[in-house]
């Protein structure tokens, strides 16, 4: 779902990892750019409430749309937005090479 909000709410770059077998913390990461930080704030908040709609409760937010990161943590799946050059100074898809590819949307 977090996927889906995303694409249509015109994020970039978007790719969903399977951590299963390689993270006891989550199953899945979510991981998206956006161009701006008013576009951050409204992926978060889209994103948010559709996971509220469909039952998913989140657990804990952090950063800040002005830092160019925010992570939601809905327990088994951790969604990341970032603005462009903070996704590439953290570069999650290296740190988690390991991990498979269940979706990418650029």
């Amino acid at each position: 779902m977090a996927v889906e909000v995303a694409s249509e709410k015109l994020a970039e770059d978007i790719i969903m990892l399977d951590l299963r077998r390689l993270a006891p913390f989550t199953d899945y990461f979510v991981i998206m750019s956006a161009g701006s930080s008013r576009q951050i704030e409204a992926l978060e908040d889209d994103i948010t409430q559709a996971m509220k709609e469909a039952g998913v409760r989140r657990f804990h937010r952090e950063g800040t749309p002005a830092s160019g990161w925010i992570l939601l943590d809905f327990s088994d799946i951790i969604v990341h937005i970032f603005g462009p050059e903070e996704r590439e100074f953290y570069e999650l898809e290296r740190l988690w090479v390991a991990a498979p590819q269940v979706v990418r949307i650029l």
